[in-house]
């Protein structure tokens, strides 16, 4: 996977732009620390698929194990994350990149991660707020920021919780919005204006969240596409 994959480098003109671009962009940073904090770290991606952010961890890491649950060319290891086939503390750093809304049972999951994770070290993992409906193969979870920091403050020994929206109210809902106008367009003569007509949604929205503090941030109001967690191990 290279960083002209559109996860790593997401044009402005794709639908979910304001999930994917904020995610790479924390992604990369969380990456990078992790290694100033920690060194070369050992990384456990919980529901790997293809492993698309290996590029963003490849300078920093010892080794990169996916795990997933069916055997595949990515998947080191296969299971589901509510039961890691892994020793505790095995890894320095865990990342779930868009899983945890279509576990079966998150407080597990989360807790498993928890359990895998070395103390000092950390999970990263990013999930959905407001979302049109996407199972692979379900779809059952939706969560604010309140629901975040209390699913990880009661299944884990965690020193800090850290949950912050990937994007602001005006980029969320031009996602929305831009899901629902590609979908419109896809099979009419319109079709290839479904793009330019992306990018002008999301490049609106990019400018008013800059310059309005209202529309940013976790207060009574706002939408949030995505949230970004940074959960630390108790030393």
């Amino acid at each position: 996977m290279t960083r002209s994959d559109p996860r790593l480098d997401p044009p402005l003109s794709m639908p979910t732009y304001a999930v994917r671009a904020p995610l790479a962009r924390w992604l990369a940073q969380e990456a990078e620390r992790a290694a100033t904090d920690l060194g070369r770290y050992r990384l456990l991606d919980a529901g790997c698929g293809e492993k698309p952010y290996a590029p963003l961890f490849a300078p920093h890491v010892s080794e990169h194990l996916g795990l997933d649950t069916a055997p595949h060319a990515h998947a080191d290891l296969v299971g589901p994350i509510e039961a890691i086939p892994a020793e505790d503390a095995s890894f320095d750093v865990a990342i779930c990149i868009q899983v945890l809304e279509h576990v079966d049972d998150p407080a597990r999951a989360v807790h498993e991660l928890g359990r895998v994770t070395r103390p000092g070290g950390r999970v990263l993992l990013s999930t959905h707020g407001a979302m049109v409906y996407h199972p692979n193969p379900v779809d059952p979870w939706r969560w604010t920021h309140e629901g975040l920091e209390r699913l990880f403050a009661a299944n884990g020994e965690w020193g800090s919780v850290t949950v912050s929206p990937g994007s602001g109210t005006a980029a969320s809902l031009a996602m929305l919005n831009a899901i629902f106008l590609e979908h419109a367009l896809r099979r009419t003569p319109l079709r290839p204006l479904g793009g330019p007509s992306v990018a002008a949604l999301n490049r609106l929205a990019r400018w008013l969240d800059a310059r309005s503090p209202a529309l940013r941030g976790t207060r009574p109001g706002t939408l949030t596409g995505n949230y970004h967690v940074v959960a630390e191990r108790a030393p």
